[in-house]
C-alpha cells in the first residue's frame, strides 16, 4: 500500500537509529553481570511498543529475565496474531575478533555490525516498526500481540511457567516469528522447520589432582586425551553419529521434499570460500543443504582442561570439559536424546576416569504445515513485497520454544525470517543488513492484512 510505503520512507532513518539505540543495550542473558542491562532493555521496547500504538504494554517479572507483553486490539472478534521474539543476546567474546565494539553498532556497507543485530534485535524491531505503520496510516484491521522474552539464548527456562499461567492473556489465532534466516533478497525463502536441540556439559576425571607431566605422565591417563577420544569416537568415518539409538525416531525426508530443497540456489565452492574451508564435511549421502535442515548432527560446542594461560607449564591435568550439542529432527525427542547421550559417554569412558555429566537446555523440532492460513499468508506477503514466491526451507538452527507454543496455547507458528545465513549469528561480528531490516517492515504489515483476510 502506497499509505505504508510513504510512511516507512518518511521515518526510515529514525527506525533504524531507534534500532542502534536498542542494540547498544548489552542484554547478556548468560551472565548474570548483566541483569539491570535485560531490565533497561525490558523497559526500552515497553516505551518504544507504546510509542508504536499499542494499548498496553506490562514488563512480567520471571525467576529470571522479564518478559514484555503488548497488545493492539482493534476488535476482538477478528484474527489476533501473537508476535514472539526474544530481546536477550549471545556473549560478544572473543571480543578480540569483532571489527568493533559489539555494543557499539557500526554501520559499514550497508550492514550493522553489533551483537544482536539479527539475532533477534534487529528482527523484533522490525515488528515494532510494522506495528506502527498500521497504527499510524489507519490501515490495522486485526489484533496484535506482543511476547518477546529475555531468555531465549539460554533455553526459555521461565517461559513455559509463563505461558501456562496467562493463556488467555496470549489467546491468538497464529504465532508470528522473526528469528530465522531466508536465502537472499533476491531469493526470498520461509523456513517451514526448525530443529530441535540437546545440550550437555561433560566433566571427565582422572587423577584427584593436577600431576607433574614428568613424574607421573605415562602412568596415569590424562583426561584431556581420553575426552578427545571419546568425542572423536561419536562419528565414524561416513561422518554417522554412532550413539546406539540415536536416528531411531528420525522422520526420512520424503524424494519429494529433497527435490525441493534442491531447487533452492546453492553454489558450493562460494559457500566453502566464504568459510575459508577447502571442502565441506558432513554425512555421507546427504547435500550441505540437507545436512543443515533434514538432518540431526551432533557438535563440539568447547572442550578445555589443563593449563591455557601464558606460557608453558608442564601439567598432567585432574579434568578435563567439553560442552556439546545434538541438532535434532522430526520425531526426535530432546530428554530421550540427552539421555542416549549421557549413558553412551558413561559406557564408553575406560575405568581410569570418571564422567559427569550435566544438562544445559534443550527443545523439540518443529514443522510450520504449509497449507495453514498463517504459511499461505507469510508467501503472499513476500511475493506481493520480492515479486517472487518464497521457497519452503528447513531451518538449521534451533528456537525451542516452538513446540511449547503449540503445546501450551494450541495455535501454530509461521517463520517470517529476514536474516541471511551468513550473518555471523553467535559470532564475532554479527551483522544485518539494513536492506533486509527496510524489507521486513514493509512485508509484515502485509502478513497482518493477508491473514485477516483469511
Amino acid at each position: 500500500m502506497q499509505a505504508w510505503k510513504d510512511y516507512q520512507e518518511k521515518n526510515k532513518d529514525r527506525f533504524l537509529n531507534e534500532l542502534l539505540e536498542l542494540l547498544r543495550i548489552p542484554s547478556v542473558s548468560a551472565k548474570s553481570e548483566h541483569k539491570n542491562d535485560l531490565i533497561s532493555c525490558a523497559e526500552a521496547l515497553k516505551t518504544r511498543l507504546l510509542e508504536a500504538g499499542a494499548d498496553k504494554v506490562e514488563i512480567y517479572p520471571t525467576e529470571g529475565h522479564p518478559i514484555v507483553y503488548g497488545e493492539k486490539i482493534t476488535d476482538p472478534s477478528k484474527p489476533t496474531v501473537l508476535v514472539y521474539g526474544h530481546y536477550d543476546v549471545q556473549p560478544a567474546e572473543p571480543l578480540e575478533l569483532w571489527k568493533n565494539d559489539p555494543f557499539d553498532p557500526t554501520i559499514i556497507d550497508g550492514k550493522i555490525f553489533a551483537r544482536g543485530s539479527c539475532d533477534d534485535k534487529g528482527q523484533v524491531y522490525m515488528h515494532v516498526k510494522a506495528l506502527e505503520t498500521l497504527v499510524k496510516t489507519n490501515t490495522l484491521e486485526s489484533n496484535i500481540k506482543f511476547c518477546i522474552e529475555g531468555e531465549e539464548e539460554i533455553g526459555s527456562p521461565n517461559l513455559a511457567k509463563f505461558l501456562n499461567a496467562h493463556k488467555e492473556l496470549l489467546k491468538a489465532d497464529c504465532v508470528l516469528i522473526s528469528d530465522s534466516a531466508m536465502i537472499s533478497l533476491d531469493t526470498p525463502s520461509i523456513d517451514i522447520g526448525v530443529r530441535g536441540l540437546s545440550y550437555i556439559e561433560v566433566e571427565v576425571t582422572g587423577p584427584n589432582r593436577d600431576l607433574h607431566s614428568g613424574v607421573y605422565g605415562g602412568a596415569v591417563a590424562n583426561p584431556i586425551t581420553i575426552l578427545a577420544k571419546m568425542i572423536a569416537s561419536l562419528h565414524d568415518e561416513n561422518n554417522h553419529i554412532t550413539i546406539p539409538g540415536f536416528y531411531d525416531d528420525v522422520v526420512v525426508a520424503s524424494a519429494e521434499e529433497r527435490a525441493l530443497m534442491a531447487k533452492a540456489p546453492f553454489n558450493e565452492k562460494e559457500y566453502a570460500e566464504d568459510l575459508g574451508v577447502q571442502e565441506v564435511w558432513g554425512e555421507k549421502g546427504y547435500t550441505t543443504n540437507e545436512r543443515t535442515g533434514i538432518r540431526p548432527t551432533l557438535e563440539l560446542n568447547g572442550i578445555w582442561g589443563g593449563y591455557t594461560g601464558e606460557g608453558a607449564k608442564t601439567v598432567l591435568p585432574s579434568k578435563a570439559y567439553a560442552k556439546i550439542s545434538a541438532r535434532l529432527v522430526p520425531n526426535q525427542i530432546s530428554d530421550k536424546i540427552t539421555d542416549l547421550l549421557i549413558k553412551h559417554l558413561e559406557k564408553i569412558a575406560p575405568p581410569y576416569v570418571k564422567v559427569k555429566a550435566t544438562l544445559h537446555h534443550g527443545g523439540e523440532p518443529y514443522m510450520t504445515p504449509i497449507d495453514s492460513k498463517a504459511y499461505q499468508a507469510a508467501s503472499k506477503a513476500m511475493e506481493t513485497t520480492f515479486g517472487k514466491t518464497p521457497i519452503p526451507v528447513r531451518g538449521g538452527g534451533s528456537i525451542p520454544i516452538c513446540a511449547l507454543f503449540e503445546k501450551e496455547l494450541g495455535i501454530k507458528i509461521v517463520f517470517m525470517g529476514f536474516g541471511l545465513d551468513s550473518d555471523n549469528l553467535h559470532s564475532p561480528n554479527e551483522k544485518y543488513d539494513i536492506a533486509n531490516f527496510y524489507k521486513g517492515i514493509e512485508t509484515i504489515p502485509y502478513f497482518h492484512k493477508y491473514f485477516s483476510e483469511m
